[in-house]
């Protein structure tokens, strides 16, 4: 009786919305389906008996047994080297130096040039990246690269554009 109930009714993913869901009828196919599954699958004690061990050192990289092994010793992070982000001015001795102070300017010019560019990286990412990296896996999946790909649009596109200049010359 309840496999002729089972096909009475649809299921899709708006159980918000939809309300056959509060139907008693809908609920009692659902306990018949939870019931027959549970029937099927028997919980064991570790029911992950099947699979190999954990080999956790395959992960490890020299970066991370190192930062391990400061955890393991309470050590403190060591502080980040800001060095590279100064603006020095030219020394005492070069201080009318019209060329130190050239190159303290392009050195600074260089150093917000670069950070403005780590920005734009940065938005490119957040707005691009999830669907870029979307399209790396399918490449990947099918063996293939995005360069190999776009040549094979490109390819018939191209004999089409000139199979249809030569037709009209």
């Amino acid at each position: 009786a309840c496999d002729d109930m089972a096909g009475d009714f649809q299921l899709d993913s708006l159980p918000y919305y939809d309300q056959v869901y509060n139907d008693p009828s809908a609920r009692e196919v659902a306990a018949y389906l939870i019931d027959e599954e549970t029937q099927r699958y028997r919980p064991t004690k570790n029911y992950l008996d099947y699979l190999p061990p954990l080999t956790e050192d395959k992960f490890l990289t020299p970066v991370l047994e190192k930062e391990f092994e400061r955890i393991e010793s309470n050590s403190s992070l060591e502080p980040l080297n800001m060095k590279r982000y100064e603006l020095p001015p030219p020394n005492s001795t070069q201080r009318n130096d019209v060329r130190a102070w050239t190159e303290s300017v392009n050195n600074s010019a260089a150093q917000l040039e670069h950070q403005t560019t780590r920005i734009v990286n940065l938005e490119l990412l957040g707005k691009y990246g999830s669907a870029a990296w979307k399209i790396q896996r399918i490449f990947a999946e099918n063996g293939g690269t995005a360069a190999e790909t776009i040549e094979g649009i490109e390819e018939p596109n191209s004999r089409n554009e000139l199979a249809e200049k030569r037709g009209t010359d």
